[in-house]
């Protein structure tokens, strides 16, 4: 399902005495964040008015969060970015989006269930697929993962025998 917004990360601290804020990147490089200027805090716009990167983390700095109180309060929250302003090349789609899908045997056209979970392994990311059965697909284009078409819903993939 393609939505609107998409969670990009959580605030996990606070660093200094300033309200700059170390964030989490959910599923993205630190670096990604750079790209956007406005943000979503508990549905409403912050803008950003610094960035840098600090080992696995982004440390950010928005308007309105002037000290470290301000910046504490904020803590475990999630931050948020519009899907249309992250620029993602086409065929490419956030981990939220794809949850809800419908998948289906591309060789039968069956539908085997639906993708209920995106976990991230070394390799790479794997689906948990929900039907009649439980099936981890990797998410791998091509070998596994034969298309996904959000207008439809719907993912095609090729299950091999032994899954």
């Amino acid at each position: 399902m393609k939505l609107e917004k998409i969670r990009i990360g959580r605030i996990v601290g606070v660093h200094g005495i300033r309200g700059e804020l170390k964030v989490q990147p959910r599923n993205v490089d630190p670096a990604f964040l750079e790209r956007f200027q406005t943000f979503y805090l508990d549905g409403k716009e912050i803008a950003l008015l610094g960035f840098r990167t600090h080992k696995s983390l982004a440390m950010l700095k928005f308007a309105g969060v002037e000290d470290r109180d301000a910046a504490q309060a904020l803590r475990g929250k999630e931050l948020y970015i519009l899907r249309d302003d992250a620029g993602l090349p086409k065929g490419e789609y956030f981990d939220d989006e794809l949850l809800g899908l419908d998948v289906y045997d591309s060789e039968t056209g069956a539908c085997v269930g639906e993708l209920v979970r995106v976990e991230d392994y070394p390799a790479s990311k794997v689906y948990t697929v929900r039907g009649v059965r439980e099936y981890l697909i990797p998410a791998v284009k091509d070998a596994f993962i034969q298309g996904i078409d959000m207008e439809a819903n719907r993912m095609d993939v090729r299950i091999w025998e032994g899954m």
